[in-house]
């Protein structure tokens, strides 16, 4: 039996509905975002867990709570799963940034990987710590199913990382969804992407929200 991670965003948040920028802002789940996370406990609690990996943060142990209390795992909480940090972006719409961050938003569109937020995180420093929870994964389990819940840029990120994408187009290549679940099975030859950005689990409802 191989390591299979399955990598969840958070369920809907006011942000993740509006796109605003919050990264270090600890906000709630909507009521929304508390059905996916109730969804997806249901539908994947029959799976064997070995482990569950979660940001330190309200939207993210909100939405790993009802499979981790349905299964009886232990959250593992590592700072390395935030999200990035967008600095003085934090809390702001695309429009105000657009206008009063004007070079830096340009900068940060084109080559995020080495240029961030004003005081905020690049991908390359996103990807070298989430890079250190999924090297404690492998070390401690050589197989079984671990649970990472994480959010939407982060988790982006760690799949460019792990398939050796380009960490500056991270926006371009991947998407995921809120509540969205993506799979990832390391395998002799590494890690190989089974499911990317599934929302099947959840009903009609749920799947019609845009959940940016």
């Amino acid at each position: 039996m191989s390591l299979t991670l399955y990598f969840v965003r958070h369920g809907e948040t006011t942000y993740s509905r509006s796109g605003g920028y919050c990264g270090d802002l600890d906000a709630d789940l909507t009521p929304n975002g508390i059905k996916m996370g109730a969804a997806f406990g249901a539908a994947y609690k029959a799976l064997p867990w070995t482990a569950a990996y979660v940001s330190p943060m309200k939207r993210t142990i909100a939405t790993a709570k009802p499979l981790c209390d349905a299964v009886g795992i232990e959250m593992q909480l590592r700072d390395g799963l935030k999200e990035i940090r967008y600095g003085e972006w934090e809390g702001k719409t695309q429009d105000y940034v657009k206008e009063h961050y004007a070079d830096d938003y340009i900068r940060w569109l084109a080559e995020p990987a080495w240029n961030a937020p004003t005081g905020g995180e690049t991908s390359v420093q996103i990807a070298s710590r989430a890079s250190l929870v999924v090297a404690e994964i492998e070390q401690k389990y050589d197989s079984g199913n671990v649970l990472v819940v994480s959010h939407k840029a982060t988790i982006r990120i760690i799949l460019c990382s792990l398939l050796g994408i380009d960490l500056g187009r991270y926006r371009d290549r991947i998407n995921t969804l809120a509540g969205s679940i993506s799979v990832v099975k390391f395998r002799e030859h590494g890690p190989l992407l089974e499911v990317l950005g599934d929302r099947s689990y959840m009903d009609e409802e749920l799947r019609a929200l845009e959940g940016t």
